[in-house]
Formats: structure tokens, sequence, C-alpha cells
């Protein structure tokens, strides 16, 4: 029994000093850093990348919203990548103005071997680009999206994540979930990170990389389900820092319904596992030879995604084992329990109102989706539980049950405007 205790303590220090951290970085966030001085002035030379598979339904929308940057048209083109499509996505594409590759691939299907195909052609081009974009093919973008990416571009960033916004998130409590889960990452982990000089993480979509900076490597060369994330590893273990800019928004579209959503974190969940298999020693190498916070802040996130899930796990049987053998009494163990319930399942909601009142989001529409945020958290435990022991790697198409256009968002946002005024 004393053994248990041991390990009982250990593992709440552990749990406890990690999530200190946590707070203490999160808390940079609410600090206002003067802007980066600019090392050039130019107006650069862009490629928007759209890698779409059967997406002739919305990829049109986004397209439509790329003509419409407040930038200069003819310094900036238009690529899709239709991969292995089936549909009229190519030819949707290229009537809206896109410049369209077609790729049919049967093996090697993922978004991340489809960008490194095309890339891999444009670096033997000698392509006259400075930097890309990457989006989703159901995002639209904010027209000043390119202008403000620029800017980061002319800061001397090299790959910078655009403020990741969620065009549906009333349609249902899952979309909800996504949006308060991601609201919440964006101003704790992201700007709080940037703020603080670590390093913020591409977040899938709506991020711009500077052309140079993949070159040598000879593309996009990422081997896991989460690209994004590894490519952000592959960074920080180098020594290079992220950007972030919170006025450079596009517009995610998120599963409505819960089997596709199931589905959807599953594979994220697993493209974690696989980057804490390939990254964690390099990431530990990294920080032992730059001696730098950034590269154990990036220790610190492989780490707090399914390895702190175990060790909570482990806590929480180390409580009942103690009580089965008469190491503490029912009213301990209920209170150990509860203060597991209580930051994990009730924190999140406060914590996201807190989020939508520095953000000045209107929290009346998002009501529903706060009471049920709890619900969409939990199920998330219970996908990491799952993918312990069966891993799903299928991708799932989302049904885009809206056709929703930038015109759209920009009239909601200005009636949230003037209804806060």
């Amino acid at each position: 029994m004393d053994y248990l205790y041991i390990l009982r303590e250990a593992l709440v220090w552990t749990i406890t000093i990690f999530w200190l951290y946590q707070i203490m970085v999160s808390l940079c966030s609410l600090v206002k850093i003067k802007d980066k001085p600019l090392k050039v002035n130019k107006n650069h030379k862009f490629m928007a990348i759209i890698p779409a598979h059967n997406e002739e339904a919305v990829v049109g929308n986004l397209i439509d919203s790329l003509k419409k940057q407040n930038y200069h048209k003819e310094l900036y083109d238009i690529y899709v990548i239709a991969d292995n499509c089936t549909d009229n996505t190519a030819k949707i594409a290229k009537e809206a103005g896109a410049i369209v590759y077609e790729r049919f691939n049967n093996v090697q299907k993922t978004k991340g071997y489809a960008l490194d195909w095309f890339l891999q052609q444009k670096i033997e081009e000698e392509a006259n680009y400075d930097a890309f974009f990457v989006f989703d093919a159901d995002n639209i973008v904010d027209p000043n999206f390119i202008k403000n990416m620029n800017k980061k571009l002319c800061q001397g960033e090299e790959v910078v994540q655009g403020y990741r916004d969620i065009k549906n998130p009333t349609d249902s409590w899952i979309t909800a979930g996504y949006a308060l889960f991601y609201w919440t990452m964006h101003r704790f982990y992201h700007l709080a990170r940037y703020n603080l000089g670590l390093s913020p993480l591409l977040n899938g979509t709506g991020f711009m990389v500077k052309f140079d900076a993949i070159k040598a490597e000879g593309g996009l060369k990422t081997i896991t389900l989460t690209e994004d994330i590894e490519f952000s590893l592959k960074r920080i273990i180098k020594g290079k820092r992220l950007g972030w800019a919170t006025d450079a928004i596009v517009y995610d579209e998120q599963p409505v319904g819960f089997k596709q959503s199931w589905s959807q974190r599953s594979r994220w969940t697993v493209g974690h596992m696989q980057c804490i298999k390939e990254y964690t020693k390099p990431l530990v190498e990294a920080t032992k030879e730059h001696k730098t916070m950034m590269n154990f802040d990036g220790f610190l996130y492989i780490i707090g995604s399914i390895p702190m899930f175990i060790i909570t796990l482990v806590l929480l049987a180390t409580n009942f084992l103690m009580y089965a053998g008469n190491g503490m009494t029912e009213t301990e163990l209920m209170l150990n329990v509860i203060k597991y319930l209580v930051p994990t399942f009730l924190l999140p909601i406060g914590t996201a109102i807190i989020v939508m009142l520095l953000d000045r989001r209107p929290i009346k529409p998002m009501i529903k989706g706060l009471i049920c945020y709890p619900l969409f958290m939990g199920t998330w435990l219970l996908i990491n539980f799952k993918c312990l022991f069966k891993r799903e790697t299928a991708w799932e198409k989302i049904e885009h049950v809206r056709n929703i256009k930038i015109g759209e968002v920009e009239e909601e946002q200005t009636v949230e405007i003037f209804e806060k005024v």
C-alpha cells in the first residue's frame, strides 16, 4: 500500500506541475505585444493550394473568396489538386478560375502526399513564388487574409498559422464543440506561445509557408496522418519557431453529425500517436542540443496528449486500488474522483466563456453548445481510450449540409457587431 501511495503522489505532482505550466503560459495571451518591425517592404507572390477529394459542392465558394482578396490579383495564383476525384471537382475548379492539377494514386491517398506531389513539381519548375498557402476545399477566406499574411512574411516569418475560425458553429452541438475547442486553443495555446516567444503549431488549414523553407527537403515530407502537427514538430526540432496571425482568418466547416466527428477525431488521435512514436526522442535530443524553452515546450506538447491521458488513467486506478485495499475511505475516493471530473468537464465551459468574452463573441447563440461542451470533450476522452487499442486510419468525407459563401459570413459578422453596439 505504501508503494501505491508513493506512486499516486508522484502522479498527482506530475499532472499538477504540467497543468500549472500550461496555465502560466496561457496567461501570456492576455499581454498585448508590440507588432514586429518590417524587415522588407514588398508585395510577395503567393500560391494558394487547395487539395480536394470529391469537393464539387464547396470548392467553388473557396475559389470565389480567394478571388475577392484585397491583394494584387497578379501576385497570387490559385491551384486545386483534384486528388483521386470521381466527381466534377476538377471541372468546377477550372470554371471558377483555378489552375487544376489532377492526381490519381490509390496507395498514397492522404493530403500530405498530395501536397508533396504538387510541391515537388513546383520546385523542379523553379516556380517564381515567395510563399504558399494551404486551404481545405470547404474553407472560405477573409478578404484580408493574403494582405495580412504578406505582412508576416515581410516581418521575417517563414511558417505562419492563420486564425482558423468556424463557419458553422451553431449548426449542432458537435460543431459548437469544435468552435469552442478551436477558439480556446487559438487564444490560450497558439497566441499565448507566440507572445511568449515559444512556438505555435500549424492547424490543418489556413497556413503560410515560405517556399524556400521546403525546397531543401524537396517538398513537404510527412509520414503521419497529422501532417500539420508533424511539419510543426520537425520545424521545432530544428530550432525554428512558427508564427501566428490572428488577423489572417480562414473559416472552416466542421462535421454536423456525431459519427463523422468520431471518425475524424479518431484519425487525428491516431496521427498524434504516430507523431509521439516518431518525434518524442528527436524532441528530447533537440531540447538538449538547443537548450531553449521552445524545444522543451514542443516536448511538453507531445507528451500532453496521450501520455498525460494515460498518466491520468493510472492515477484514477491507483485511487480505486487503494480504496479496495482499505488505504482510503469512500469519502476520500469520491473527493479524488471529483477533483478529476470538475477540471475535466466543467472547467472547459468557464474557459470557453472567458475566451468568447475576450474575443467579443456573442454568447447567446452558443448556450446550447456550452452546455453540451463537456459531452463533446468527454467523447474525445473515449476516442483517446479507444485508440489505445484500436486505431482507425480511414479518411471519411465531411458531408456538406449548407452551401456557405464568404458574403454570408461577412453579413453575419456585421450583424454581430451591430448587436454589440
